[in-house]
């Protein structure tokens, strides 16, 4: 029995030698991925970790002068300035809008642009479709506002011009409270729906052809097969990319909506992120916009928890 337990020890030994040396084997193998995923690690510990440490001047009264170290503590009083604040339920409320709309009127239609490109059959006209659609995505907001206020003004906008050559009354398109969100979220439909529809794309490509045939032969129309074979195929990619959304959830557009904000639809368009800037980096109040954002990368976070837990809940892999 002796001799048994030693044979036994000496063969566990043994079998776990064997494993780490072909685990080495591997790493050596995958030593330059290795290395391709240090520039993407840097970018984020020093761009999304490193400033983690600047939340501490949240819960002090930050003086420049003295630093993170020196400056006194005072605990939760920004945040309850803040919750207190007149302007708390305004800047939630258009947020929270803001947020929805990008959920349930932006986050389809990239999906349902992503289905009406892979049903074109002429591959020369699909790829130049393609191409008109991702080019938006890489002109910036300064320049889409500014064309936006080109066309649209009141004194020589294009469309204006046109309703006063048919005989129509001009209309404020940039000063209407009315159509100012509407307008935002057709600024952002029109720069990002191309460019969303990538990776719906790259989804659909993995799914088995051969499945479509045997669509076919069992008679089901083009309806059917998008129903029961493309949206299931891609479920899993929508449900990862909803929670990735949501993360976002509150971040609304800092620069589209600083640049399309005029003192007459204020009130529609402040949001956390513009109100941060405004308050914070033009009027040095940097302690108490740093627990504005505090509050609002909480709230992102617990919705993409809660998001995550769901998605698992209806049988999703969640993204971790």
């Amino acid at each position: 029995m002796i001799i048994d337990r030693a044979s036994n020890h000496w063969k566990n030994a043994f079998m776990a030698n064997i494993k780490q040396f072909r685990k080495k084997k591997s790493l050596g193998k995958e030593k330059w991925l290795y290395v391709m995923m240090i520039p993407g690690l840097l970018y984020y510990i020093i761009f999304k970790y490193g400033p983690m440490f600047g939340l501490t001047m949240a819960f002090q009264e930050f003086n420049v002068f003295l630093g993170f170290f020196r400056s006194p503590f005072v605990g939760l009083d920004h945040f309850k300035r803040f919750f207190s604040e007149p302007t708390f339920g305004m800047l939630f409320t258009n947020t929270l809008i803001f947020g929805l709309m990008n959920i349930f009127i932006y986050f389809p239609i990239p999906i349902i642009l992503a289905l009406l490109l892979n049903e074109i059959r002429i591959i020369w006209f699909k790829r130049f479709t393609q191409t008109l659609v991702y080019i938006p995505h890489f002109i910036s907001w300064v320049v889409i506002c500014s064309i936006t206020n080109i066309i649209l003004t009141v004194d020589d906008g294009i469309v204006n011009n046109i309703l006063v050559y048919l005989g129509r009354e001009p209309i404020r398109f940039l000063t209407s409270a009315a159509l100012f969100r509407p307008l935002i979220m057709m600024q952002i439909i029109w720069k990002e729906s191309g460019w969303g529809t990538i990776i719906f794309l790259a989804a659909l490509s993995s799914i088995d052809p051969e499945l479509y045939f045997a669509a076919e032969v069992d008679g089901a129309s083009r309806g059917q097969k998008l129903w029961y074979i493309t949206l299931p195929g891609i479920r899993s990619t929508i449900v990862i990319l909803l929670i990735l959304r949501l993360g976002h959830f509150l971040n609304t557009g800092f620069e589209q909506l600083l640049l399309m904000i005029n003192p007459l639809n204020r009130s529609l368009g402040e949001v956390f992120d513009t109100y941060v800037y405004t308050t914070g980096i033009l009027g040095g109040q940097f302690s108490y916009t740093a627990a504005v954002g505090f509050f609002k990368s909480t709230a992102s976070l617990i919705l993409v928890v809660l998001a995550n837990f769901m998605a698992k809940k209806f049988g999703e892999d969640g993204i971790y």
